[in-house]
């Protein structure tokens, strides 16, 4: 088969998107991901619904469909049980998503279809100038509430773990090489592979995640999660996070008796989703926010499931076609 690369997946189309806006970055990780999974082009499908992250599939070169607000994941459903083959990719942003597409989102989590979503959260609608979404900080003044929005902001770890998702991760569009890393590791997940991008907006929401993307702070905000390893950041990597009772708190290795065996150490395998809950959950100033995969686990899947319920079905029915079906039981002629 031949060897691929990220001109071979760059479409003819040109890219709208504002100046510095992070779904650049993100296009190009995509982009250099594919060729690493050694699959056809025609293999891949991109679905999206409405959005600026929704103009994707346009600048893939690849198939695609830009289908309805909110309403991605039926289309991605039905596509992968048509074709079970075929890699399927949803791109949504945090309104697409969790607001309009929500009741899709949260059954295609429970599902388990084998589809990969990949969820541009910049924490504002940006493709219709402004307004407050979903996942906005509580008090965000925008052109739908200049007075300041008092709605509590939806998580979507903590939607996403309540929805029993196998597959979790969250990365910044600031670190192009774990974007690829984790693209490719969510493809390789038979299930659902929801990956949280936290992606800059410049015109409408700009520096919404400074506390964590800024050089300044990254490295003291950043844990990036890796499975078997000890939870250990900071910029002089002595930070560690610890299991205190039913709480979290981190710690400083050399100080007070710590080392490195006191520290956690990263189990995205455990089926138990109580711990990655915790972590999802971790925020600035308090503790850093956990990047990389927080949760891989193994579960049946939508489609499997349903294509091995139909080769039953085919092989044990008592009809061969619909008309034996029509002439059995009780028939009356009119």
């Amino acid at each position: 088969m031949e060897h691929l690369t990220n001109k071979d997946f760059t479409s003819d189309q040109e890219v709208k998107w504002c100046p510095g806006c992070g779904d650049y970055a993100i296009l190009r990780s995509i982009q250099k991901a594919l060729p690493n999974l050694e699959r056809k082009r025609e293999d891949f499908v991109f679905i999206s619904g409405i959005g600026c992250s929704s103009r994707f599939p346009y600048y893939m070169e690849a198939y695609g469909f830009h289908s309805i607000h909110g309403r991605a994941p039926a289309f991605a459903t039905g596509i992968k049980l048509a074709n079970p083959n075929l890699s399927v990719w949803q791109i949504t942003g945090d309104g697409d998503a969790l607001a309009i597409g929500g009741n899709h989102f949260i059954h295609a989590l429970r599902r388990n279809i084998d589809i990969n979503i990949l969820l541009f959260n910049n924490e504002i609608y940006g493709l219709t100038k402004g307004q407050f979404s979903p996942t906005s900080k509580k008090g965000i003044q925008t052109k739908s509430n200049p007075h300041g929005t008092t709605d509590e902001p939806f998580s979507p770890s903590d939607l996403a773990i309540g929805a029993q998702a196998s597959f979790f991760a969250r990365v910044v569009d600031t670190n192009p090489k774990l974007m690829q890393q984790i693209f490719i590791e969510g493809e390789g997940h038979r299930g659902t592979s929801l990956i949280e991008i936290l992606q800059n907006c410049v015109i409408f929401n700009d520096k919404t995640f400074s506390n964590i993307t800024a050089k300044d702070v990254k490295k003291d905000h950043q844990l990036i999660l890796e499975h078997g390893k000890p939870m250990i950041f900071g910029s002089e990597m002595n930070k560690g996070i610890q299991l205190n009772g039913f709480k979290l708190e981190i710690v400083t290795i050399g100080e007070n008796g710590i080392n490195e065996d006191h520290i956690l150490v990263h189990n995205s395998k455990e089926q138990d989703p109580t711990l990655h809950a915790m972590l999802a959950r971790m925020r600035p100033p308090l503790f850093p926010i956990a990047l990389g995969i927080i949760r891989n686990v193994n579960r049946p899947t939508f489609d499997s499931e349903i294509v091995s319920q139909l080769k039953y079905e085919k092989k044990n029915s008592a009809f061969n076609n619909v008309d034996d079906l029509l002439q059995s039981g009780n028939t009356w002629e009119v």
